[in-house]
């Protein structure tokens, strides 16, 4: 398989370039038994995990926060 050349890509309009990242990211999410956390990320997940499980009230609706973003 060729690499593509940067140059090459960024002759691509904007939305070509938006929906060639969705294409990439969309392959990478097929596998996600090869992304791999470092032992950091995992302690801080697991810690948001014993938070979010001990005080619900504590976290935000993914509603929430999706209406705030479309302000």
């Amino acid at each position: 398989m060729t690499r593509p050349k940067l140059s090459d890509i960024l002759e691509l309009s904007i939305a070509e370039r938006i929906e060639l990242v969705q294409e990439i990211w969309d392959s990478i999410a097929e596998v996600p038994e090869e992304l791999s956390l470092s032992e950091n990320q995992k302690k801080e997940l697991d810690a948001r995990a014993v938070e979010i499980r001990s005080n619900p009230a504590s976290g935000v609706l993914w509603e929430d926060i999706k209406a705030n973003l479309k302000l």
